[in-house]
Order: C-alpha cells, then sequence, then structure tokens
C-alpha cells in the first residue's frame, strides 16, 4: 500500500509544504514544481526570500503563526500553528482538532541545519559558532519524522525527486525518516564534541560519551573473508583519501583492498612529506607496496618509475598480489613498468588519461585510484573489541617532534641518517614486532607481526640477505636483551635506531660499541597491534 504523495490531494485541502534550508542547490526548483503541482509553500528568512524572487508564490510562516520571527530569529518556528500541522495524525480525533484551533496541516517538510560544522571547520568564534546551532530546524525535522506516514521530510536535495512522484511509498517515508535522524544526530554529534573541546568533529582528548557517527559510503562483496559481510562507512563530516578516492579504471573496491590502501596511501604521504622537508622543499617520488596491512616494499627516487621498481626489487615475491601507492604522478611509462606484476591496487595522486586507459586494456582486475593528500585527518584510532572499542589517539608523531640521541661511540654517518629517518618512518606503520632494514632510501628486509623481536629481526635478515650488508636496522620498540645487535652485526648493519628505555640499554650499547655499530635512541615506542 502506498502513502499519498506530493501530488495527490489529503488532509483538510489543499496541501502545505514548508521549506527552510541552509542548502539551497535545487531549492527554487523544487518550490517550482511544488507550486505547479498545486502546493501552498510556507517559507523562512533567506529562503522565503530566494523562492519569491525566482517568482514563486509563497508564505512566510509568521503570517501563519501570527507571530514575527523573535530573538534575532531565534524563535520563528517553535509555535502550535507548525508543530501541529506537523505531527497530526490524519485522523479525525487529531484533524478535528486542528479545525478547532484553526490550524492546518503541513504535508512535507523541506529542512536543512544551520551550517554549524562549517561555520566551525573555517575557525569561527565561539559565539558565532553557537549561533549557528539550529534549534527549530531539528525540532520540526524530528517532528516531520516521527510523523512519515503523514509528511514527507526532506533534509537532503537529492531525494527532491522522490517527494514529487505521484505517489511515495511507505518504505520511501520510511527512508527520508531514518535519513531525517541520522541527520540530526550527526548534527548533534559535532555540537557535542565541540562543546567537549574540539574545533572539528571529533574530540581531542577521549570524554566519558563518545559518539561515533557512521554512514555508509560503499558496499563490498563482503569482508575479509566471503562469509563476513561488510561495508565502508563514513565517520562523522570526515573526508578520507582512499573512500573518497576516485576510481579511474578497474573493478570495484573489496574490503581488504580498502584497509590496505589506506595503510599504503597512510605511510606514503608521510614518507613523501618527511623526504622533500629532507631534500630542502625539492619534491621526491615515494613508492610503498602493502601486503596485509604491512609494508612489503618501500622506495624513494627521482621519479615514479624508478621509485616503483626499487620497492618492487625489494620483495618480488610479496609484493604479488599487493597495493601500491604513489606519492607523485603516474604516467604511461610508469603504468607499463608495472607490466608482469599482479597488484589489487594503485593508487597515487594523478594518473594520467594514457596511463589510465593502458591499465583498463592490459590490467583490466587492477583498481587504479587517484586521491588527494590528507587535509584534516582523524585524530582517532577506532579499534572493535567484544561489546566495545578501544580508542586511541592516532600515533601521528613525526619525526621532528622526537630527541635522537647517539648513544654509542660511533655517529652514524649523513646516508646512515637518512636510511634510519627513512627506515623508522617504514617501522612505524608496521605491526608489531617489527624490524625494518634499508639502505638508500629503499627499504631491503622487513620484519613484521612476529611475536618476539628477535623472530623478527630474523626474518627481516633472512629477507633482506646480502642486501643487508651497509644497511641501517630500525625497531618500534627497545630492545631486551643484545642478541638483535649480534645478529644484525654478523649480517653486516652499521646502523641501529630504537626507542631505548630497557633494563639492558648498558648491555646492548656495550655490543654496538665492541662490534662498531651506530646506535641511536628516540626515546618514542611506536607499537602497532
Amino acid at each position: 500500500m502506498t502513502q499519498q504523495g506530493a501530488g495527490q490531494g489529503g488532509g483538510q485541502g489543499r496541501k502545505r509544504a514548508l521549506i527552510s534550508v541552509s542548502d539551497k542547490t535545487g531549492v527554487v526548483e523544487f518550490a517550482r514544481q511544488l507550486e505547479a503541482r498545486g502546493w501552498e509553500i510556507l517559507s523562512t528568512g533567506g529562503t522565503y526570500a530566494s523562492i519569491v524572487a525566482a517568482g514563486v508564490t509563497a508564505r512566510q510562516v509568521s503570517d501563519v503563526t501570527g507571530f514575527p520571527e523573535m530573538l534575532d530569529g531565534r524563535v520563528k518556528t517553535l509555535h502550535p500553528a507548525v508543530h501541529g500541522g506537523i505531527l497530526a495524525r490524519r485522523e479525525p480525533g487529531h484533524l478535528g482538532q486542528l479545525d478547532t484551533h484553526g490550524i492546518g496541516t503541513i504535508d512535507l517538510v523541506c529542512v536543512n541545519l544551520y551550517p554549524f560544522r562549517e561555520t566551525v571547520a573555517r575557525g569561527a568564534a565561539f559565539d558565532e559558532a553557537i549561533e549557528n546551532i539550529d534549534i527549530g530546524g531539528p525540532a520540526m525535522i524530528r517532528s516531520a519524522a516521527k510523523n512519515h506516514a503523514g509528511v514527507l521530510v526532506l533534509v537532503d536535495p537529492a531525494d527532491y525527486p522522490v517527494a514529487l512522484q505521484d505517489d511515495v511509498s511507505a518504505a520511501d517515508r520510511q527512508r527520508l525518516a531514518a535519513k531525517a535522524y541520522r541527520h540530526t544526530s550527526e548534527y548533534d554529534a559535532a555540537i557535542t564534541a565541540y562543546l567537549e573541546g574540539s574545533s572539528d568533529e571529533l574530540p581531542t582528548a577521549l570524554p566519558g560519551t563518545l559518539t561515533l557517527n557512521l554512514s555508509r559510503v560503499a558496499e563490498v562483496r563482503y569482508g575479509e573473508n566471503p562469509h563476513q559481510p561488510g561495508a565502508i562507512y563514513r565517520l562523522g563530516g570526515a573526508v578520507g583519501p582512499v573512500i573518497d578516492a576516485q576510481v579511474v579504471a578497474g573493478k570495484p573496491m573489496s574490503f581488504n583492498n580498502y584497509a590496505d590502501a589506506d595503510a599504503a596511501w597512510a605511510l606514503c604521504q608521510e614518507l613523501a612529506a618527511q623526504e622533500t622537508q629532507a631534500q630542502h622543499g625539492d619534491p621526491v617520488a615515494v613508492c610503498v607496496a602493502v601486503k596485509h596491512a604491512n609494508p612489503c616494499g618501500v622506495a624513494v627516487a627521482d621519479d615514479a618509475k624508478t621509485a616503483w621498481e626499487r620497492a618492487r626489487d625489494a620483495d618480488t615475491l610479496s609484493v604479488f598480489g599487493g597495493v601500491v601507492a604513489l606519492s607523485v604522478p603516474v604516467t604511461l611509462e610508469t603504468a607499463q613498468a608495472t607490466r608482469g606484476t599482479f597488484l589489487e591496487v594503485l593508487i597515487a595522486p594523478e594518473v594520467t588519461p594514457e596511463a589510465a586507459a593502458w591499465f583498463a586494456e592490459k590490467k583490466p582486475d587492477l583498481r587504479v585510484l587517484v586521491a588527494a593528500p590528507p587535509q584534516d585527518v582523524s585524530v582517532l584510532d577506532v579499534r572493535p573489541l567484544t561489546g566495545g572499542f578501544a580508542v586511541q589517539e592516532r600515533d601521528a608523531r613525526p619525526w621532528d617532534d622526537l630527541c635522537p640521541e647517539v648513544v654509542t661511540a660511533r655517529q652514524p654517518t649523513d646516508q646512515e641518517w637518512h636510511d634510519l629517518r627513512f627506515a623508522w618512518a617504514v617501522v612505524k606503520n608496521a605491526r608489531s614486532n617489527a624490524v625494518v632494514l634499508a639502505r638508500g632510501g629503499v627499504t631491503v628486509g622487513l620484519g613484521a607481526g612476529a611475536v618476539s623481536r628477535i623472530w623478527a629481526a630474523e626474518r627481516a635478515v633472512a629477507n633482506a640477505g646480502e642486501r643487508a650488508q651497509g644497511a641501517v636496522l630500525t625497531s618500534e620498540a627497545f630492545f631486551p636483551f643484545d642478541d638483535v645487535v649480534r645478529l644484525a652485526a654478523s649480517v653486516g648493519v652499521t646502523a641501529i635506531l630504537q626507542p631505548g628505555g630497557a633494563k639492558r640499554d648498558p648491555e646492548v650499547i656495550a655490543a654496538c660499541n665492541e662490534l662498531g655499530i651506530s646506535m641511536v635512541f628516540t626515546g618514542s615506542r611506536h607499537f602497532r597491534h
């Protein structure tokens, strides 16, 4: 059974729409279409001025309530003539009460809210932010959503065409009502976060109550495994470089593709910023290959093609079926250099049309994404637990926030310092326990996700083979014993970076001095579970 749509009569005669929007996208044409279908239009403020200026006949809400807008516009729709018309059930008892008080029904509420989040995002003062907290708007939206069987509620211009159908189904009415409640819920969450001390939609401190507003932005065939349903959600109004990326070639993204691409892009951008700073502003090409959320090949070079080839050759076995991020545009030459290597995803800030066309023809299964560098990255890291979540601030500490201390007699060379910084960024983005070997701006050995540090080191050394000679080694956590130092020395590692802070630090340092290895303490561990 369908409910009466925008084109049908009902209630107490001529149908009425109340339109009051901050986002005026398409609102004039929508009002014009409603008028053509015989609707009476009520409006307020700037919306009223816009639609009347366009030639649409409308009445001010104040004409209906009999009261002018008050308190600098804070009170204009909070009145029984408005909320009674919205909330009345379309049955004799309620309609009779409306008749007794001379109130007409309101059959459509088209409202979106004061731009609170946008006001806060541009750095407005506290008083201005408070004035952009909408009161009447959420009240009307919630009233209409509650009475959605008789009232259409619209908070998104994309839904205007639904309201112009001859019949609007009960399912569509319920969907629009749910969307309306989500709209006000997200709005309230943004205000709550702001008042708890944030200038963003998310708190910088962890409050007693934390609301996570998630809206689905992509459907995937399944989650990590085929028996698990999965989907991709946006947190609040945040922009995500991967979830908002443009797919320019290839198949739809999978659940695991999203997770790996996000990890690859985050490390790629961090390294690109770090390397550019080290080169005094001269841009460099960074390529990051990720497999199962762990980096498996990372390299810097003067151009994208060389960076890709160095990252690929760092671990040709693991890169197979991996996800690759590049910090610079991908040209046809770079695209063709991927020939012979199966990849799941390639993500870059730009892909030339020629490169996109080549990928589409030669690698039709490869998802090719164009992403913007991250601007405001969420400060929260949210991980599921049974019955809840573990929440922390993201580990976004940059190298310049550290106070590296050389604790050995031998100082690192300039090249070793560069490689230590490079490898530190990589190991910080690998799963614990993690050890990374690097040389000349390329990872040569990685050991991640091990249950002991020596096993992580042994895996990294085995992965490096002869390339360990002259490499540096980094660890995201301290060394409880000197075993990693002695293993590193046995394969030719010349410098080590680790947080320090273990009980046996003197023994570890003594082993380095004995073996002629430089060691740097950062004072900052970077566990990643």
